[in-house]
C-alpha cells in the first residue's frame, strides 16, 4: 500500500497494490502472472494471461481515509498488446460503504475491439443497473491507465470497510492482457 496527501485539500489517499487485492486465481500461473514493470510503484503488477471469470476485490477500513470527504475509487491498470475480451459484455464495478453503493459498466476496450466483442449476452433479469459507462480509461502523468469504479462519501470514518470490486462473470469468454497496478482510493475532484 502506498500513502499520499492530497496537495490541494491535505485528504489522504491510499494506494492498494495488485498485491494487497484479492484476484480470483491470481496465484495459479495459468490465469496470472506476477511481473516487475519499471514504472510501477510497487515491485510487482499482476498480468491476465487468460480467463473467463474476472473477479478482483479491495478493502480499506473508512477510519483510514480523511472524514467528510467525498472519494473515488480508481483501477489502475494498463493493456498488453494482445489484450482481448475486455469490452463486451461491460464489466461490472462497485464500491460499498455502509449503506452506500455505487455502481458503474465499464469497457476496458471499445466494442467490436476483438472477436468476442461481438458475442450477445443476455444478462439474467435484464443489464445490471448502473450509474452510467464508459469506455476505456484516463491517461495518468505516471503512464498507466485510470477507471473510476465508484465513489462514497466517508462522513466521520466511522462506516467500517470499504469494498470495491471489479468483474466480469456473466460473458463466459476468455479474457488477456489486463495489468493492474491496483486500485486507488482519492478525493473525488468536482468538474470545473
Amino acid at each position: 500500500m502506498s500513502f499520499r496527501l492530497e496537495r490541494s485539500s491535505g485528504a489522504k489517499c491510499y494506494m492498494l497494490s495488485a498485491s494487497a487485492l484479492t484476484i480470483i486465481w491470481g496465484d495459479t500461473p495459468r490465469y496470472w502472472k506476477w511481473v516487475s514493470l519499471p514504472d510501477s510503484r510497487f515491485p510487482e503488477v499482476a498480468k491476465l494471461v487468460d480467463v473467463c471469470w474476472l473477479e478482483i476485490r479491495g478493502r480499506i477500513q473508512s477510519k483510514m481515509l480523511s472524514p467528510r470527504t467525498t472519494y473515488a475509487a480508481y483501477l489502475i491498470f494498463k493493456l498488453a498488446d494482445r489484450s482481448r475480451g475486455l469490452g463486451h459484455p461491460p464489466h461490472e464495478t462497485s464500491v460499498t460503504v455502509g449503506a452506500q453503493s455505487s455502481t458503474r459498466a465499464i469497457r476496458l476496450q471499445p466494442r467490436g475491439a476483438d472477436r468476442h466483442a461481438r458475442m450477445m449476452v443476455n444478462f439474467p433479469g435484464g443489464a445490471p443497473e448502473v450509474e452510467e459507462e464508459e469506455v476505456g480509461g484516463l491517461a495518468r502523468e505516471d503512464g498507466w491507465l485510470e477507471a473510476e469504479m465508484g465513489e462514497f462519501y466517508n462522513e466521520d470514518g466511522e462506516d467500517g470497510e470499504v469494498e470495491m470490486s471489479w468483474m466480469e462473470v456473466k460473458g463466459g469468454h476468455w479474457k488477456k492482457g489486463l495489468i493492474v497496478e491496483g486500485i486507488e482510493i482519492r478525493p473525488k475532484t468536482l468538474p470545473i
